[in-house]
This record gives C-alpha cells, structure tokens and sequence, in this order.
C-alpha cells in the first residue's frame, strides 16, 4: 500500500528535510486530502504537536472526518490518543511515549493497548545512525529499531519506520534497514525516509512492506496516478 503523507505545521502542509529544515509548503490540507483520494489511507502528522511548539488540532479533526488517517504528533499519553481515535482517527504514530530512559515503555504501552487496542497503535521506530530518535527526532535514544521491535510486538500490530537520514532528500531509503526490519518482525510495517522512485516502492512491496511517502510527491519525483494503481 502507497500511503500519503500530510505534515502540518502553523496550520499549513509542509515538506521538512531530516525533520529539520523545511523544504516546502503545498496547497490548504483538504485540498491536499482531495488530491489524496485515489489512496485508501493517509498518514497525518502534526509537527508542531510532535516538537512540543504548538497544535493543529481543528485541521486533524477535519482531516479524519473526510478520510481514512492514521496521526502522530505527539501523542505521549492515553488521552491524548483516545482523542484522535474519537475524532476519527483509525490508528495513532505513538515515537517518543514508547520509550523510557531504559527501553520500552511497558507501562505506558499497556495502558494504551488496553484503552484503544492493539490494532489501533502504530509505535513509531524512526531512526538516525541507527538509532532510534524521539522528540520530534531531536533527541538520539540508546536503541536500535531492530533491537526492540520484538519486545514492542505484543502492543501492536503494526510499525512506523523512518529511515530519518534520508528523509525528505530524494536520495533513495536503506531498503538493506528495512531488510533487517522485515526479518526481525512479521507485524505490519509502514517504511519512510528517503522514498524516491517507483522502483523504491517495488522494492518494499516485495518484502510485504508499505511506503508512506512525502518529498517525492510533492515535488511531482512521483506521479500520483501511477502511484495510486500500484
């Protein structure tokens, strides 16, 4: 599955490089959705909420009234995510909540898979250096997605994996990380990072994996019609 992505920040959609620089702004975030309504899902995320900067809470809301959205952005406690779920959302990204300063973050992954359950909750494994980065990917924690992924299985059924090095680069993604990924779990996975060309897209569809993608549409890398019948 090809999965759309639209990243919100001071209420307009915008294309960051390495979660850092912002590359673009593109068109209002429902005439994004419409452009998007070939595709089953799409993934929003709220910048701002994910680096502690602000909310675009009233642009989700609309956004998960019209489609099919899975969101992240800081969603770091129960609340927060039954929210999302009650504002429409199928699924919430949940990055810096997975993790204490000594791994997973049982506790909290409990209490989250017991409110909306497991097949709601997407734990995002973004990673730089190979390691995982938190906090909107400003903060390097001590492990690697492939370390943890079996140990986070139990509340899921799917994961959330950024390839952080490549993102929004148009330089093509690590299929080799998304290799050790796709052996390390038989759960769901989402790739992102770098996604570039439609033979990307082949590459991990043939290992059972979807694309979320951003920079390549936007700057039309990617064309959307082609990418709607893969």
């Amino acid at each position: 599955m090809v999965i759309p992505c639209i990243d919100l920040m001071g209420g307009k959609v915008v294309q960051l490089i390495q979660g850092q620089k912002k590359a673009l702004e593109a068109d209002e975030p429902l005439v994004m959705l419409e452009k998007f309504a070939a595709f089953p899902e799409i993934q929003v995320v709220d910048l701002d909420q994910a680096m502690g900067k602000g909310s675009n809470d009233s642009i989700v809301r609309k956004l998960s009234a019209h489609a099919t959205v899975r969101v992240g952005g800081g969603v770091r406690s129960v609340d927060r995510a039954k929210t999302l779920i009650e504002s429409g959302a199928t699924k919430v990204i949940v990055g810096t909540a997975t993790f204490s300063s000594s791994g997973v973050n049982h506790e909290f992954l409990s209490k989250l898979a017991a409110a909306i359950g497991p097949q709601k909750i997407l734990p995002a494994l973004d990673s730089r250096n190979g390691k995982i980065v938190v906090k909107g990917w400003q903060e390097i924690t001590a492990f690697s997605a492939e370390n943890v992924i079996r140990e986070i299985e139990p509340y899921c059924e799917g994961f959330m994996c950024t390839y952080v090095d490549k993102e929004g680069m148009l330089e093509g993604t690590d299929l080799d990380w998304f290799r050790k990924l796709r052996g390390a779990t038989s759960h769901e996975i989402t790739a992102a990072g770098g996604i570039t060309t439609l033979d990307d897209i082949r590459h991990l569809q043939h290992l059972n994996i979807h694309a979320a993608l951003g920079m390549a549409i936007y700057t039309g890398k990617l064309n959307l019609t082609e990418l709607a019948e893969l």
